[in-house]
């Protein structure tokens, strides 16, 4: 990244994004890469979070390498290289940064450095009567066929963007439909934009910047840079991407005319998330975010070579062949050596199988002792939606009642302690520690206080009790049909004994409650993994779990039941605990086994009887939760929809604490787990929810980018609300107009303080409650420096390579260092 001092005129500018935000509201085209964020200092801000650090082994160039490959993993192969386009993804936004102008780029603590790859200056140089900045090109920047890069395709680039041919299929255009024109100044090497009405957030604009070979025409745009780019201007060219692997490789630009890339080719492959580990184990990667048990594996290797094991010993001391006690051994000699040939060939294949698991493990371990663990914080934060739309938390109460109920500094600390991270929760909506923008204001809404989020239910009418019909009272349709009537008064009366007959029933918050047992029964650790980002789908081996229909809905619903789960637990344990198989005694399947280290982990299926058979009774609530609340006659449940892919255990195991939290105070909840890929499309954008866990990115921009985010919903004229990004359905035509002042005016101190002012509004409105910054792990081979966990810096591809002379005792050496620093663990 670029270390250089602001721009022209001595402010500090508000930052511009490293990736581009689009602001749309399908489903198709909320994919939100990662934006970087602003700020020129978070010091003179006493509310400010801690904020995590860098980690990425910063190297100075000269003790870098020329040459080699980085192999590093994507999430999918990218549907499209055009970064407007409502189907780009994070490969897009990764492609675009190695091979594309950006115009700013930013430090570490999210700070805008101009770029001086592009740009010699650019700055407001008029603001009556209409805007004005000027761009002063870089007069070695050429795109990749020898044309400059000059005012012809900031022309094409606003054309496209703007809004007004609709033959282009532009995902945003927001800030561009501002620009009255573009003019070419004293040569094609300065720009001169004119806007319309002001635009604070003129910085966003033109990065990353296309050639005008791809802007200038519906046909290119739309369909010519889905697979292909005609001209490229970065450190490195786009030479390939194969259609059948995914895998797209990047080499060296030899017309760069900035510093060379160290590197002579990146691969991006595209490796699904829950597959990393393998491809790691096997060395197929150099580079990877990974999720907390692939950083335990990781750690553990580590550890075993500090301590002068290999992979061979390590499968003994806590892998496959750990549980092999002697007797065992012995017995499964005698076994394969007797005379029951039925029996010996039975444990002689037992015997093959375990040594060829202990070889790979083995082997794993010894490939895995050469990676480390980078971490940071990503600029995105996990937030609890509230929808607002209908039902109870159309109440501004009753939402002010769930937030007030609800400890974020516990949940916090459940995801990022663990990982030595920062756990103060977000103060903010629209920004995170490090940028200017950002102030605590959460203060608006309150912390966590159980007896005022009681008090609010209750002045909202939810009240003990309230959820009883009173005495006389004949509910439902049919009885209304039948009142009256001999025969009806008949039925109700039985129907009214045979309820008294019934077991209580526990409130929705058994679901939850039970899967948590059942996951600790079953091991299920939580993971930095599974932080839902609208439009941030990871493709890869995704598996529903089992569940009921909910009545009415397509969706299925999890009903645990936590005596059979615990129950189930405890008869398998001791079933293991007995196994006397071949391949359990040569194996170890029992329960010793589980006592060493990591096993080969096998899919998820639950615990035995996890899961109740329909219109079986929940459990009784658990201990310390509130009597149940009601308001006439109807209970207060709240449908809370969670993913359910094996990368969302993290984010199951914090709705399980929310759980827990509203049951504190009598508010109910049905919890759901749907497949990742219908999470967003059915259920967030459509509204079928009442909370659900996901998360928003970070913007430089928040008067732009975070304003659709938060709008108020309109009513259609089918009757529908529009709602755009606004997925909580909960806006005021207040917060709309302070951003829309902020986004008009060029005074920075007075849109920094709109912004925060439009924040304290949002806190207040209890749509959305951020919990916590997004942790980032990332596995990279050892003498892989000037790469890892950026946290708010976007990477700066051409100081990316590998150490010289890293020879491998060198590179041990440095996992051990660098392992013992980022984890907390001191080596031995």
């Amino acid at each position: 990244m670029s270390q250089i001092g602001a721009p022209q005129g001595g402010t500090c500018p508000k930052s511009p994004r490293s990736r581009t935000l689009r602001t749309v509201a399908t489903l198709t085209s909320a994919v939100l890469a990662v934006t970087a964020l602003a700020g020129c200092s978070a010091d003179d801000d006493a509310d400010a979070a801690p904020v995590a650090v860098q980690d990425n082994a910063p190297t100075p160039r000269d003790l870098v390498a020329d040459g080699g490959t980085l192999r590093w993993a994507v999430d999918a192969a990218p549907t499209t290289l055009n970064a407007f386009q409502a189907d780009a993804d994070a490969t897009t936004s990764r492609i675009a940064g190695a091979v594309l102008p950006a115009l700013y780029t930013l430090d570490q603590r999210g700070r805008p450095q101009r770029n001086p790859d592009y740009l010699e200056s650019a700055q407001v140089v008029e603001t009556e009567p209409k805007q004005v900045v000027l761009y002063k090109l870089n007069q070695q920047a050429v795109w990749s066929d020898g044309r400059e890069i000059g005012a012809p395709d900031f022309v094409a680039q606003w054309r496209a963007l703007s809004g007004r041919d609709t033959a282009y299929w532009t995902a945003r255009n927001s800030g561009y439909e501002r620009i009255e024109k573009i003019e070419r100044g004293k040569n094609d090497l300065e720009v001169r934009v004119t806007f319309s009405k002001p635009y604070a957030d003129w910085q966003s604009l033109f990065t990353p910047l296309y050639p005008k070979q791809v802007m200038g025409s519906p046909d290119s745009f739309n369909d010519g840079a889905r697979t292909t780019l005609k001209a490229t201007a970065g450190p490195f060219l786009l030479k390939s991407a194969d259609a059948k692997s995914g895998d797209v490789t990047l080499i060296r630009n030899p017309r760069w005319w900035g510093q060379a890339a160290k590197l002579d080719t990146v691969v991006l492959k595209p490796v699904p998330r829950a597959d990393r580990a393998d491809a790691l184990a096997a060395g197929t990667l150099d580079l990877a975010e990974i999720d907390r048990s692939t950083a335990e594996r990781i750690s553990l290797a580590l550890k075993d070579a500090r301590a002068g094991r290999n992979g061979a010993q390590a499968a003994l001391a806590h892998g496959p062949g750990s549980s092999i006690t002697p007797s065992k051994a012995l017995k499964s000699w005698a076994l394969a050596h007797g005379s029951d040939e039925e029996k010996a060939e039975e444990v002689r294949a037992a015997r093959k199988k375990n040594q060829e698991a202990i070889a790979r493990y083995a082997s794993a371990q010894d490939t895995l002792a050469t990676y480390v663990v980078r971490k940071s914080l990503e600029p995105a934060y996990t937030q609890l939606s509230l929808n607002g739309e209908s039902g109870p938390l159309s109440d501004e109460r009753v939402r002010r009642a769930v937030a007030r109920a609800i400890d974020r500094q516990e949940l916090a600390e459940s995801v990022l302690k663990p990982l030595g991270l920062p756990a103060k929760p977000p103060g903010s909506h629209l920004a995170l520690a490090g940028q200017a923008a950002y102030k605590d204001s959460s203060d608006a809404l309150g912390g966590q206080d159980t007896q005022e989020a009681r008090a609010l239910l209750a002045d909202a009418g939810w009240v003990p009790g309230g959820a009883e019909q009173p005495a006389g009272t004949k509910a439902g349709s049919e009885a209304e049909k039948k009142e009256g009537t001999e025969k009806g008064a008949s039925e109700k009366k039985e129907a009214e004994k045979k309820e008294a007959e019934k077991p209580a029933k526990s409130t929705a918050t058994a679901p939850a409650d039970a899967k948590k047992k059942s996951d600790e029964a079953s091991g299920d650790a939580p993971s930095d993994e599974g932080l839902y980002i609208v439009g941030d789908d990871k493709p890869g081996d995704r598996r529903a779990v089992p569940a009921q229909a909910a009545p009415g809905t397509g969706t299925r619903v999890l009903t645990p039941a936590p005596a059979a789960a615990l129950q189930g637990a405890a008869l398998q344990a001791r079933a293991e605990a007995l196994d006397t198989r071949p391949e359990a005694l040569e194996a170890g399947t029992g329960s010793a086994a589980r006592a060493g280290a990591p096993q080969a982990v096998k899919p998820d299926r639950g615990a035995a009887g996890a899961y109740a058979p329909r219109g079986t009774a929940a459990p009784a609530a658990v201990p310390g939760a509130q009597q149940a609340l009601g308001k006439d006659g109807k209970a207060l449940s709240l449908r809370f929809v969670l993913p359910s892919g094996p990368g969302s255990e993290s984010l199951r195991t914090v709705g399980d604490r929310i759980v827990r939290m509203l049951d504190a105070v009598g508010i109910r909840t049905e919890v759901t787990k749907v497949p990742d890929e219908s999470f967003f499309k059915d259920h967030i954008a459509s509204g079928d929810y009442d909370l659900a866990l996901y998360s928003w990115p970070a913007s430089a921009f928040p008067a732009t980018d975070a304003r659709p985010i938060f709008a108020k919903p309109e009513p259609a004229s089918d009757g529908s609300l529009m709602v755009e990004q606004n997925y909580s359905r909960v806006g005021t035509d207040r917060i709309d107009q302070l951003f829309d002042q902020a986004a008009g005016t060029l005074d920075e101190e007075e849109a920094l303080e709109l912004v925060r002012q439009a924040d304290a509004r949002i806190w207040a409105a209890a749509g959305s409650i951020p919990l916590y910054q997004r942790p980032q792990l990332v596995a990279a081979r050892a003498d892989l420096v000037n790469a890892g966990a950026w946290g708010f810096a976007a990477p700066r591809y051409q100081d990316i390579g590998f150490e010289k002379d890293a020879s491998p005792k060198k590179a041990d050496k440095k996992a051990d260092k660098r392992t013992g620093e980022k984890t907390g663990e001191k080596a031995d």
